[in-house]
């Protein structure tokens, strides 16, 4: 037996053994995928610390006690479905996701038609300044949308008076405050759906319109006949992707109401920094938190194969 183990290391050992080896090596590396996943290590290492792992941590602490001392399973999660608060949250949020994505996809769709429609000269000088409010940092923007709506030094009370009207409690009332977040929170996304939308149109071929100006088509029916259908995919992806980012949104609502008035503003994440951070109850925020998850990955999924269910049906 040990005659018959030196035999195989020998085998082994053998320089045609190594060069077949080292060749299968070099074949190995000179793959595209290889290199792809080598260049993409650094990016990989870096989601995995930065999102998958506080997002495992925030599940194992949606599952403690507020001590933090004892495992509770579900509790969190129970508790705050008994809440009507946090009833008011869910409330809040989506309506707030939802209004918000189909009134940025709505105006970013027409500004991305006018802009197409603009010689490309004046065009680079439109979209530079469309796109100033996307530019400029969140919270700073707000900081200037709060001025505008505060009760005491409002701009847009101020012209109001002037012409003769009474003054409006743009933050002092649930609804008017839901309006304000709204508004501002268009007002900062509408430039990347114009910019999306408008890198669309400008792939759709010419010739399609051609074709369907030949049969008598008119804008209407080039809208929805050739347009749409070729910006499909382009639309459900960029809707998707707002769709998750204002869901998480913190800032505007933060700087602006901070939940109120009466708790009538606050979103997921607004309202997990308040449980969580400011009372101190750490499982208890994560649980909000964590509420996003499922209704995004619903919507993802969704979105999602209908995407893949078009291009398949084109590359077919």
């Amino acid at each position: 037996m040990a005659d018959g183990g030196l035999m195989v290391a020998g085998a082994n050992d053998h320089p045609k053994v190594r060069r077949a080896g080292n060749a299968r090596l070099q074949r190995l590396l000179r793959r595209r995928s290889t290199t792809a996943f080598l260049l993409a290590l650094p990016l990989i290492f870096l989601i995995g610390s930065l999102v998958i792992y506080p997002a495992v941590y925030a599940v194992y602490l949606s599952m403690l006690n507020k001590r933090m001392t004892s495992f509770v399973g579900l509790g969190n999660f129970i508790f705050l479905l008994k809440r009507n608060t946090f009833h008011l949250v869910i409330f809040q949020s989506c309506l707030f996701a939802v209004t918000a994505v189909i009134l940025k996809a709505f105006l970013g769709f027409i500004l991305a038609h006018l802009m197409h429609n603009i010689p490309s000269k004046s065009q680079r000088i439109w979209r530079g300044l469309l796109l100033i409010p996307w530019v400029i940092p969140l919270a700073l923007s707000t900081l200037s949308w709060w001025w505008l709506f505060d009760p005491a030094y409002s701009g847009f009370n101020w012209l109001l008076n002037k012409f003769g009207f009474e003054a409006i409690p743009f933050l002092g009332t649930g609804w008017n405050a839901r309006i304000a977040v709204i508004t501002v929170n268009v007002w900062f996304g509408t430039p990347f759906f114009m910019i999306m939308y408008l890198a669309a149109l400008k792939s759709v071929p010419e010739q399609l319109y051609e074709a369907a100006a030949i049969d008598g088509a008119g804008a209407l029916q080039k809208l929805f006949f050739v347009t749409l259908p070729m910006m499909r995919n382009i639309i459900s992806i960029t809707i998707l992707f707002s769709l998750i980012t204002t869901f998480a949104d913190f800032d505007i609502v933060r700087i602006l109401t901070s939940g109120g008035p009466q708790d009538m503003t606050h979103l997921f994440a607004t309202y997990a920094f308040a449980v969580g951070i400011q009372s101190g109850d750490i499982p208890l925020g994560a649980s909000v938190s964590l509420f996003m998850f499922p209704i995004l990955a619903v919507a993802a999924y969704f979105v999602l194969r209908g995407v893949t269910r078009r291009t398949q049906e084109i590359a077919a």
